[in-house]
């Protein structure tokens, strides 16, 4: 019970002041209507009590399935087997990602389905696969996660001269869409049984970080492969704004939910079975997995099944369609700084309230004995991403800013930084983009750019409305870099 209080804080806590400030709008410069009001406030419920069910279910059922398939492949030593598992489990564990899910269905319904969800969830799932794969490889060879982390952003802004804008916003949104609440516990418990082979702790301690890093560009480059292979390298999009307007409250709800619980279940059964099946071998190995722990296990792969059908019905039936409105009124404006403030304001409010963040700069503030403060990482990260956010409104605004303007100088400076910062801070910023493009971002601040977009003459909302989970991925990789540039510098004056 009392791990249950703590989960229900997290999430309240993420997810109120996003709320709170959607409220703000609503009676000041973004009048919603009732019916939508209250759709707003019955979303946040469902969403609060959905992800605290998830999170509890995660720690209880997909982690420990996690530690249990990261033993049993390291288990037997070699290679060739630890090279299909990652694929195996990198697959089905994208597949069941909630964020991914969200990004998918936006794509889709923007792009009147000529991209299907589900073709974007495949395509995602199957890069996260096999990069999963390369990650686990260069753990047990020892290869530097600099140096494979600079070879795939080179391939991935050469593949990008070729893609088009509108799926060059898609893949990098992907990217952070992937590394969610589901995804991340997973490949780290995976991760740290692969590097726990390893006699050296010192090494052990390095590769146990970068391994989502690695995995998350499967999903850049998954999708721009798929704009190849499509060869879809023009697409159009839109949004009926007055869709989300309507004046039922409960009907969106109702109707949503059927679905989404069709959907969660065929994504989550995959990974049970792939558990349950694995149990025998793991006890021929003398793996500990005591009928207690399996049955645990399954409480918590049916806690997550529960979690995800509410969180997913208050997301589609309540949240998206605020997002979209804020973001439509907004820039209804003739001034811009409403909009351009509030994304600010959002951007702030969101990575201050993330769950992760707290664990991140406590394992920052842990590695640097204390040398670098959890609120100065906090502060950095916050104005960071309210930054990213407000740039993102920018490039909705003005037509001549397109999203490589900001990416490319961004990655560039984000990969050159690998080279002179401590090896330790590589895996950790890289890792950490996950954890600022958390459920807000891929719901309500995502809507929010879409809305936007949609208002705005020249703007198109399939390249101007994504992107910018893109820009919130990408700045605490260069936030917590510099930071560890600045440890080494006091570590070396010492």
């Amino acid at each position: 019970m009392e791990i249950i209080k703590q989960k229900f804080f997290e999430v309240t806590t993420s997810v109120l002041p996003v709320t709170l400030i959607a409220l703000v709008l609503n009676f000041t410069l973004t009048p919603l209507g009732g019916p939508l009001t209250a759709r707003l406030i019955i979303g946040a419920a469902l969403i609060i009590a959905g992800l605290t069910i998830f999170l509890f279910g995660v720690d209880l059922g997909i982690t420990p399935i996690g530690n249990h398939m990261g033993e049993l492949i390291t288990r037997p030593n070699k290679i060739i087997v630890i090279t299909a598992a990652g694929l195996l489990l990198g697959f089905f564990v994208s597949i069941a990602e909630p964020d991914l899910h969200i990004l998918a269905s936006q794509v889709s319904t923007v792009t009147d389905g000529a991209i299907s969800k589900s073709s974007i969830v495949v395509y995602v799932s199957v890069g996260i696969a096999v990069m999963l794969s390369v990650g686990l490889v260069r753990i047990v060879y020892n290869i530097s996660l600099f140096k494979v982390l600079t070879v795939l952003y080179l391939i991935i802004f050469g593949i990008a001269v070729i893609t088009s804008r509108e799926f060059l916003a898609i893949s990098f949104d992907a990217s952070g869409a992937t590394t969610g609440a589901l995804t991340v516990p997973f490949i780290l418990a995976i991760g740290h049984g692969v590097a726990s082979l390893k006699k050296d702790s010192k090494a052990s301690e390095k590769d146990s970080f970068g391994l989502v890093a690695i995995a998350s560009t499967g999903a850049i480059l998954s999708v721009m492969l798929m704009s190849i292979l499509s060869k879809r390298q023009e697409l159009s999009g839109s949004l009926d704004v007055a869709v989300g307007a309507g004046d039922s409250i409960i009907e969106p709800f109702i109707s949503k939910i059927g679905h989404i619980n069709y959907e969660v279940l065929l994504a989550l059964l995959p990974i049970l079975v792939l558990y349950v099946s694995t149990v025998p071998i793991a006890n021929r190995l003398r793996i500990v997995t005591a009928k207690y722990d399996f049955i645990r296990i399954c409480k918590g792969v049916f806690y997550t099944h529960v979690g995800l059908v509410l969180f997913l019905t208050g997301v589609n039936g309540g949240f998206l369609d605020v997002g979209v409105m804020i973001g439509y009124k907004l820039a209804s404006y003739s001034s811009p700084i409403y909009l351009i403030a509030s994304g600010f304001i959002l951007g702030l409010v969101t990575i201050l309230a993330e769950p992760a963040v707290y664990v991140l700069t406590r394992q920052v503030e842990d590695v640097t004995s204390g040398y670098i403060k959890r609120k100065d990482i906090t502060l950095a990260l916050s104005l960071g991403v309210g930054i990213s956010v407000a740039l993102s409104m920018l490039r909705i605004l003005v037509p001549e800013i397109q999203l490589w303007h900001y990416l490319l100088p961004g990655y560039i400076v984000a990969v050159g930084l690998m080279y002179i910062v401590p090896k330790l801070f590589i895996g950790i910023a890289f890792d950490a983009g996950g954890v600022a493009s958390g459920p807000m971002t891929a719901t309500f601040i995502l809507a929010f750019a879409q809305g936007a977009a949609e208002r705005i003459d020249h703007a198109n909302v399939l390249v101007d409305g994504f992107g910018i989970i893109a820009m919130v991925a990408m700045t605490p990789i260069i936030t917590l870099q510099l930071l560890g540039l600045i440890y080494k510098i006091k570590s070396e004056k010492m």
